[in-house]
């Protein structure tokens, strides 16, 4: 009993230490990869970046912590099983799966942890990232219009393009203003033009000085002609919403999504005897053409988006857990296979251990999540993968103990 205590210590202690130290330095790379990604899409300053870094952490963690805690499992049982110790303790009466327990242990504790960057990772980090690069927005107008000579916010429906920056003033700006169908539906044309951010109503303010205005005025597109001084708004959108105008489930905090779910539940029961009450009065009245006609194809879309907010919503819970315990479930197929293979050359290994995640559990995970959010299958389907890897693991745990 000693002797095993002390194996198990060995064991985890060796987990720990090539863990730990994969994690950090994949992680590093990722930060590193994420950082320099969004600064290259945004055109992003030194202090934004450093300020972003916090927020990219939780993202880059949820995809580290998975490969790290399998490289570790790899790593230390198949060393073990190369230098024959495995068959030494088997020599005296150890099981192999009491050799397994300690990382089975270790992996459940990660799962949970993994759990929780997944949830803060979408939450708080998204939506930080968000919040520091809409903050920059001035910075980031003026640095692109500076290199580029044009600009186009990704949440606008305008485009700015100049002749020349001098320090925050304009030189022959050009703003493209699209209409609802996308096309071109008012091009401005001014002297001098100054962009501020305005913090309180998260927009880009575009000042502009002997403005011209040409092209159609429709909708939202208030002015045409010629204005001594003009001022534009660009909304940015710091919170992404979908087609109901609400937070996307998949930005929703763990905590707040049943809640969310009771609500989705009374508005789509709401649509639903609006769309019954009203069929019934146009049957009642013999207006069936009301029944094909625009207005009730657009209560049918939104009945549609309604339910698909709802299926979204219910999926987005099973999809976290499923992801942070796939950390379990590669150490349940990992740890065996690296013990029956009995390689020493670690990375020959991993890549083995590896290759049936890949090919298995990732496309199975992505079909679940698919599926789950369109409605065609039931949330608790995004496991698929984690239970097949749980069954090879069960088959490989069973090998390793009878050879």
């Amino acid at each position: 009993m000693f002797f095993t205590t002390q194996i198990t210590r060995y064991i985890l202690a060796e987990l720990l230490k090539v863990f730990l130290i994969a994690l950090f330095g994949m992680t590093a790379v990722m930060i590193l990869a994420g950082v320099v990604q969004t600064a290259v899409n945004e055109g992003l300053g030194l202090a934004p970046i450093l300020r972003i870094i916090p927020y990219v952490l939780p993202n880059a963690l949820r995809f580290a912590v998975p490969g790290t805690i399998l490289f570790a499992t790899c790593s230390v049982y198949g060393r073990l099983a190369s230098n024959n110790e495995v068959t030494a303790l088997k020599s005296l009466g150890i099981s192999p799966v009491a050799l397994l327990r300690p990382a089975w242990v270790l992996a459940f504790l990660v799962s949970l942890v993994a759990v929780w960057l997944n949830d803060i990772a979408v939450s708080w980090g998204t939506t930080g990232v968000r919040r520091v690069v809409i903050q920059s927005i001035e910075d980031i107008a003026y640095g692109m219009l500076r290199t580029h000579k044009t600009y186009e916010p990704k949440a606008g429906k305008m485009s700015i393009s100049v002749q020349r920056v001098d320090g925050h003033r304009l030189i022959r700006p050009t703003i493209s203003i699209r209409g609802p169908s996308g096309s071109t539906a008012v091009t401005v044309t001014a002297s001098t033009a100054e962009m501020r951010y305005n913090e309180q109503r998260d927009t880009l303010s575009v000042f502009l000085t002997n403005a011209e205005a040409t092209g159609e005025v429709s909708g939202d597109v208030g002015f045409g002609g010629h204005f001594p001084s003009l001022r534009r708004e660009i909304p940015l959108n710091l919170n992404q919403t979908d087609e109901m105008g609400k937070a996307r489930p998949a930005d929703c905090p763990s905590r707040k999504i049943p809640g969310e779910i009771r609500h989705q539940a009374e508005v789509i029961q709401k649509l639903e005897q609006e769309m019954a009450a009203r069929a019934a009065f146009d049957m009642f009245s013999g207006d069936l053409d009301g029944l094909s006609g625009e207005e009730w194809k657009k209560r049918r879309q939104t009945l549609g988006y309604a339910r698909s907010r709802m299926d979204r919503l219910r999926t987005e819970p099973w999809r976290r857990w499923a992801n942070g315990f796939s950390c379990f479930c590669f150490v349940l197929v990992g740890a065996p296979l690296a013990m029956y293979l009995r390689n020493s050359d670690l990375f020959t290994t991993f890549a083995t251990c590896f290759f049936p995640i890949l090919v298995i559990y990732y496309p199975l995970l992505m079909v679940g999540i698919g599926q789950a959010k369109s409605g065609a299958l039931p949330p608790y389907c995004v496991w698929l993968g984690n239970v097949i890897l749980m069954a090879i693991s069960f088959v490989l745990v069973r090998r390793v103990s009878r050879y």
